[in-house]
């Protein structure tokens, strides 16, 4: 039972504001604590939910189903029911006054189904949580949860209330890419002379990110307004997939200087893309599991777990090419006597280097604890900041490695190229 309370603990601070309708199944499940979704409500705030074909493996009259029921808490109240557990003033935490019941199973009077609304007039965070306090009871259940909050002419709106924003935010976002491509595609028309299979590659990347921005602005949209993702949740799980994979292979081939300093991949390098694009699908496919399951499911931290430790591999995986190009660089910056250049094109791929541990690092940690620690009510900020990082990191690749016209007559001077060899080994190894 412990065991169990923490674990709860961990989900709901693993777990996102959910929106839309949810249908869950539940089947021969014996949890004391089963959370399902998690939505930020204000002061008009609306649960429907819609419980049927309700079986329990002890029909005996003496069960006190009392301790079978449906509450609301938010984080900060949950605390409190553990505290209360743990110090034994209470054994179940449908007994706590810390909680809001919204149905037990003791009025259920033999039904095999029921209806309720509740209605939520104190603004916060909450998440709908079915407790089983009863030892040895299994329950099998058919749950229809609806969330939302009403608006001032009355109008519901399925989106938690820090994200009822987020389809405007998408929507701009995607027009910023959108241009974005335009103003690259005009860029290699302008320079066609020296574009690279790199540059169509990267215009693909920008393409796939603003369909997905696109796509993620429908169906937030359609929740706000309807509970339901009309199929655009799969447009937007496609184009999260094409652009996920894509992206990391830019980062690898960007890394290993493919096409625009070399036109071929070593061996090493084609097994770091041959590891991170099996990676990327297993990711995406976690990621549609988290998405649709919800923290009910009894996989549901498993999946969470396998997401985050591949997104890990994936995102030191792609630093390596980018080191190796560094020391390579460095060696022939000794043997062939163009230390100008060399030094030119070690200091931007260092740099590239410190960007792409920057854009992780911000996007997987600073975007995460920004998510944990804000209100509620501005958990957009979150993903503003996100996307934000990702543009600043687009962009910054796209400034860096644009196609460039090369004069073969440039001649570097004595004075450069002694004053660019002693830079060279003035510098302190690289490591990763």
């Amino acid at each position: 039972m412990a065991t169990s309370l923490r674990l709860f603990s961990i989900l709901i601070l693993l777990s996102v504001a959910a929106a839309d309708i949810r249908f869950s199944e539940v089947r021969s499940d014996d949890r004391p604590i089963i959370p399902f979704d998690e939505f930020g409500f204000t002061h008009r705030g609306r649960l429907e939910l819609n419980v049927s074909q309700i079986a329990l493996s002890n029909t005996s009259p003496d069960l006190d189903l009392s301790n079978v029921g449906f509450f609301l808490c938010t984080r900060e109240s949950w605390l409190h029911v553990l505290q209360q557990i743990e110090d034994a003033e209470i054994t179940c935490a449908l007994k706590s006054d810390h909680i809001k019941p919204v149905y037990t199973f003791q009025s259920l009077n033999n039904a095999l189904r029921f209806d309720t609304v509740y209605q939520q007039s104190e603004a916060d965070q909450y998440t709908l949580v079915f407790a089983n306090c009863l030892q040895q009871l299994k329950v099998s259940m058919n749950v229809k949860s609806a969330m939302y909050n009403l608006d001032k002419s009355g109008h519901r709106d399925y989106l938690s209330a820090g994200k009822t924003i987020l389809p405007r935010v998408y929507f701009l976002f995607s027009l910023i890419y959108f241009t974005l491509a335009g103003a690259w595609m005009y860029l290699l028309y302008k320079k066609r002379l020296t574009v690279y299979g790199i540059h169509f590659f990267m215009l693909a990347v920008v393409i796939l990110k603003a369909l997905n921005l696109l796509c993620e602005a429908e169906d937030k949209s359609y929740i706000k307004r309807t509970g339901s993702a009309h199929g655009w949740d799969v447009l937007f799980y496609i184009f999260s997939f094409l652009k996920g994979i894509t992206l990391f292979s830019l980062i690898v081939l960007i890394g290993t200087g493919w096409s625009f300093l070399k036109p071929y991949l070593q061996d090493k390098e084609k097994k770091v893309l041959m590891i991170v694009i099996p990676l990327q699908v297993v990711a995406n496919i976690a990621q549609v599991v988290i998405d649709e399951t919800g923290p009910y499911g009894q996989d549901w931290v498993t999946w969470k777990q396998i997401f985050l430790l591949v997104d890990v591999v994936c995102c030191c995986a792609v630093l390596f090419p980018i080191v190796w190009s560094i020391k390579n660089l460095r060696e022939a910056a000794r043997t062939d006597g163009k230390a100008a250049v060399n030094l030119m094109k070690l200091t931007l791929f260092r740099q590239y280097y410190i960007v792409v541990i920057c854009y992780i690092y911000f996007t997987r940690v600073v975007v995460y604890a920004l998510e944990t620690i804000t209100s509620y009510r501005y958990l957009w900020t979150s993903v503003v900041a996100g996307e934000l990082a990702t543009l600043a990191f687009y962009v910054f690749t796209g400034l860096k490695f644009k196609p460039e016209v090369h004069n073969p007559y440039f001649v570097v001077d004595d004075e450069e190229e002694e004053a660019a060899a002693e830079a060279l080994k003035l510098e302190d190894e690289f490591e990763l």
